[in-house]
């Protein structure tokens, strides 16, 4: 049915078939582009169900859909002409009709056999009483055509009462004062369903300027708000996310930054404090990962004991965040209260297994751990599941041959032995966690990885360390070999964050 503001105004020329199969094609193609990017999104967010983000963005491409099947549908009918009187409501299938042409072309596979209409139209005469409504509202309504279209009394009656007013109000405008209609209201259909209408409507003036009649068109987008209900919806669980991973991370940091020694260039550890013969010159580095936002559970350490000598040790605990730093707190504190109270190497190792087996929250973790003796510069280690130390000497780099250990947490009772080097002035130590090996090359256990005596894996991050064997000999201070480190790994995207410790024996 035309719209017009005046009776006896033209109908306007429909358009060109040419141009109608052009839309048509082009909004066939934007189709297919919208499963195209829905199809890309699901494969790099995955599609589980528990994916705030993936869920977002395949709300966001649906409803895109919904609207190019919108303007197919609307194209399809536009080609297909105006429906003749007395039309039967059309039910589009599988291949039949032009509308389902336009449909089809547009990039949309109906579900099941029928889909019904989206948009109707309707008049109201005000002077004869007479009401005209195309077949698709019929459809809209879920009313038969042979009980009648509704008049604007009885519309009312199908309007949710929440609704009922702002629809009044827009009528009585459009009737009395001849302004259009745009409105939204929802009705209730007879099989129970809800939907959601848009009404566009404008009155028809008769020769004096008076509203002889009410035209309109009602489109069905119930879809289309469900669409953009889930769009807002897991936009908003996004953001919530987004907002308690700051918060947990925020948290995270502040646990680490009060437990890992805030050092600040090289500091010496000796008995006296000044340059005594066998005293350490130490420096550290976290470096965080640049695929995740949450802090993983990596530590190091350095402590001058009661008895004179220097724990050193570094670890790394399963999992990120909170839960990854809290644990990395506790394995920290063990091991500092164990090393001062004289506990050696390998049986600490055994306690924090122990400890880490029986913990309110199982998980996994390594740790090297070492005792330092200035006096006769005697290192004592112990290490589970963890990248042995490595010793450089004379411009050369090699790694200590690991005493025996498994994870801590995984074997309940496991024996850990230590091992006992004899190291020299000038001799550099480097601790570090197996964050390292994501940076490298290779990942650890390749081909390309090397065999330690006793069968274990120089992983790929002990490998690129030991290439640095230079520019450490022409280090002056621990602190320099520190930033050699980092210029060697921090330009590079690491998978897990990472630790390393530099000693460096004075003569």
């Amino acid at each position: 049915m035309p719209s017009h503001l005046d009776a006896d105004r033209p109908a306007s020329q429909p358009p060109e078939r040419g141009t109608l199969d052009s839309l048509i094609t082009q909004a066939r193609r934007l189709r297919g582009g919208i499963d195209a990017v829905r199809s890309s999104a699901a494969g790099a967010g995955g599609e589980e169900a528990g994916d705030p983000t993936s869920r977002w963005k395949r709300a966001l491409c649906d409803l895109a859909a919904r609207h190019l099947d919108g303007l197919g549908e609307h194209l399809g009918q536009l080609r297909a002409g105006a429906p003749a009187a007395g039309a039967d409501t059309p039910e589009w299938h599988g291949s039949g009709g032009a509308a389902a042409e336009g449909v089809a072309a547009a990039g949309q596979a109906p579900p099941g056999d029928r889909l019904p209409a989206r948009s109707g139209s309707a008049e109201w005469n005000l002077l004869t009483d007479v009401v005209s409504w195309s077949a698709e509202l019929y459809a809209i309504f879920g009313r038969a055509p042979s009980e009648g279209p509704l008049s604007l009394d009885e519309l009312p009656s199908w309007v949710l009462p929440d609704d009922q007013p702002l629809l009044a109000a827009a009528v009585t405008d459009c009737l009395v004062d001849s302004r259009p209609i745009d409105r939204e209201f929802r009705i209730m259909r007879p099989d129970g369903a809800v939907r959601t209408l848009h009404l566009l409507g404008e009155p028809v003036l008769d020769d004096q300027g008076g509203t002889a009649a009410m035209w309109a068109v009602v489109r069905d987008v119930s879809e289309l708000r469900r669409s953009e209900l889930a769009v807002l919806e897991t936009r908003e669980t996004v953001r919530h996310e987004q907002h308690a991973a700051q918060a947990e991370r925020r948290i995270a940091v502040e646990l680490q930054e009060s437990v890992l020694p805030q050092w600040r260039g090289s500091r010496r550890f000796s008995r006296s404090g000044g340059h005594a013969d066998g005293s350490l010159d130490i420096a550290s580095h976290y470096l965080p990962s640049a695929t995740s936002t949450l802090i993983g559970g990596d530590w190091y350490d350095a402590l001058e004991l009661p008895d004179g000598a220097t724990l050193l040790s570094a670890g790394d605990l399963t999992g990120h965040g909170v839960a990854a730093t809290s644990g990395m707190a506790m394995l920290l504190g063990a091991v500092r209260g164990m090393a001062v109270a004289g506990v050696e190497p390998g049986a600490l190792m055994g306690h924090l297994n122990q400890l880490l087996d029986s913990a309110a929250q199982p998980a996994l973790g390594s740790a090297v751990c070492c005792r330092y003796r200035p006096a006769d510069r005697t290192l004592t280690w112990s290490q589970a599941g963890h990248p042995a130390p490595l010793l450089f000497r004379g411009g050369e780099g090699r790694v200590l041959r690991p005493p025996e250990g498994v994870l801590l947490g995984a074997a309940p009772g496991a024996a850990y032995g230590q091992r006992t080097e004899v190291l020299e002035a000038g001799d550099l130590l480097v601790l570090h966690t197996d964050g390292l090996t994501s940076y490298g090359d290779a990942p650890s256990g390749t081909a390309l990885d090397p065999l330690l005596p006793g069968g274990h894996v120089q992983d790929g991050g002990s490998q690129r360390l030991l290439a640095l064997a230079g520019r450490f000999a022409a280090a002056r201070t621990a602190q320099e070999c520190v930033r050699a480190v980092v210029e060697e790994f921090g330009d590079r995207e690491g998978r897990d964050d990472a630790c390393v410790l530099v000693a460096r024996v004075s003569g």
